[in-house]
């Protein structure tokens, strides 16, 4: 029997790009498929496992029968509470626990939905370029339209705010901005800072600051929070993770500090969306966020020994890359007279390495492709040997 019965994707599915790490995955797939041992450098998702002591909460808090059913939507008030500890401890802020602190179900999802609290239909949405591409796709979903603000090696991939168009700034309602970066491991100083606050106020536009990076550094480099410059917190709000900080990507635990108005009308978009985030994780997140942080000084360490591994190799090979003072990525010039998309389709062919091209972050990241460090060393090591060997 024939049926006349279709299904059609809205709109806003239908224009969607292909995501990003998708298509590597397919590719990848088919190259492993061959029998090539693939050494994946492409996804940052740590590969340590999340320290003892808070794996330890967690089992004990999952336990408890008053942690099985619906938590708060905007948090325990006890993580509400340690997270606004960590924040004086950790940038001396001072942010209320009540009002000016959200907990979020990794700090993806707060980022995905903060433009359906602020962003009409036809608004625009300032957008770093290259950058996580949920800050596009949640503007979309909310109708908004993206002002791509391009981060260049010139400016230090900071964005270029006097570039902005005067009309595009009058109608943009948010924007994104993200130190230490990803992809390309670049930090901002209180400078910039104060230079994105100023044109916040002029234009009044809500800056969000995507912080998910800011433990993550190196050689006694300490990264700023946002809110740390005076003014930040009457403009904008920051969005804090520990998927990276404490390899914590699949908890699914972070949260927002900032203003209490801007804080709100996030919190007024997750109640009718989410029910919160799973008690015995919050309570795992306190003790994250409360012990002593040597967890995350070893982290570091660790990192910076896989950088400077994989800095040589690549150097050795004869590419061009900046060392970067944060995040777990390195961001790598391509060889002369290839493109993103070649390069890492070489590497994958001929080394059986996975890299990012810098164009699925945006369009001005072509020219670049990205490495994140979440392999053990020993993997490290071969595929820099690997990259060598190709390359050569």
């Amino acid at each position: 029997m024939s049926s006349s019965f279709s299904i059609d994707y809205a709109d806003r599915i239908q224009t969607l790009p292909p995501y990003l790490f998708a298509a590597i995955d397919k590719k990848k797939a088919e190259v492993k498929a061959r029998g090539v041992d693939i050494i994946d450098l492409g996804v940052g998702d740590p590969d340590l496992p999340t320290p003892a002591h808070i794996v330890s909460a967690l089992q004990h808090a999952a336990a408890k029968k008053e942690n099985h059913r619906y938590p708060s939507y905007v948090g325990m008030p006890a993580f509400r509470e340690a997270a606004a500890q960590w924040l004086s401890r950790r940038f001396d802020l001072d942010c209320d626990p009540a009002s000016e602190i959200l907990s979020l179900i990794g700090s993806k999802e707060g980022i995905a939905h903060i433009p359906f609290a602020f962003v009409n239909p036809g608004d625009y949405v300032l957008v770093p370029d290259p950058g996580y591409p949920v800050y596009a796709v949640a503007t979309g979903f909310a109708g908004g339209l993206v002002h791509k603000m391009p981060l260049l090696e010139k400016n230090g991939f900071l964005p270029d705010l006097e570039a902005i168009p005067d009309d595009i700034a009058r109608r943009a309602k948010l924007m994104f901005i993200n130190y230490p970066n990803n992809p390309t491991g670049a930090v901002a100083d209180e400078d910039f800072f104060e230079r994105v606050i100023i044109f916040a106020r002029r234009h009044n536009i809500i800056v969000c600051h995507d912080a998910a990076y800011t433990e993550l550094a190196y050689q006694d480099y300490r990264p700023l929070s946002f809110l740390q410059v005076p003014g930040a917190k009457e403009v904008g709000i920051e969005f804090h993770s520990l998927s990276k900080t404490y390899n914590m990507t699949g908890w699914r635990i972070g949260f927002a500090a900032g203003n209490a108005e801007i804080v709100n009308g996030l919190g007024k978009v997750k109640t009718n969306i989410d029910s919160g985030a799973f008690q015995a994780i919050q309570e795992a997140a306190i003790v994250a966020l409360s012990a002593d942080q040597h967890c995350v000084a070893e982290l570091c360490r660790i990192y910076q020994q896989r950088q400077d591994l994989m800095v040589n190799a690549l150097q050795t090979a004869g590419f061009d890359l900046a060392v970067p003072k944060a995040t777990f990525y390195l961001w790598i010039k391509n060889p002369v007279g290839m493109d993103s998309a070649g390069v890492a389709s070489m590497l994958l062919e001929q080394a059986g390495v996975v890299v990012t091209p810098g164009n699925g972050f945006g369009d001005a990241g072509e020219g670049y492709f990205r490495i994140s460090l979440t392999v053990p060393e020993d993997r490290l090591r071969e595929a820099g040997e690997r990259i060598i060997k190709a390359i050569g």
